[in-house]
């Protein structure tokens, strides 16, 4: 599983935070990461130098095997805390998308064609 990060221009500490980031997606996606080929992660201070309430967004896009891309946002005032929910979020609609390709499989009424070899 590929790890892209991004960070605003107002984001302090990027080296360090970047470090954060992939431990946690690696945390999060790790028991996913057969499925999921590449996570994008774009991190934003939504209001620059003033400290507002929920200004840190953290948003990550997943690339799944033979799916389109999946994508969370997650705000909080801390970047830390961003990207850990953001982190969650995805890890849970990710297992929520494969579990319904894997009941859709199960529950299948047409007949499986056998495959011929040629």
């Amino acid at each position: 599983m590929q790890i892209q990060i991004n960070t605003g221009s107002s984001i302090e500490g990027r080296e360090a935070l970047s470090a954060h980031i992939r431990t946690v997606v690696e945390n999060a996606l790790g028991h996913l990461a057969s499925h999921v080929t590449r996570v994008e992660v774009h991190v934003a201070d939504e209001n620059g130098a003033r400290t507002v309430g929920d200004d840190k967004r953290c948003v990550m896009e997943a690339r799944l095997e033979g799916r389109p891309p999946a994508a969370v946002t997650h705000q909080a005032g801390a970047v830390h805390d961003a990207a850990t929910g953001a982190a969650d979020k995805l890890a849970r609609l990710i297992e929520h998308t494969l579990g319904r390709l894997e009941d859709e499989r199960r529950h299948r009424t047409d007949p499986v064609r056998p495959v011929r070899p040629s």
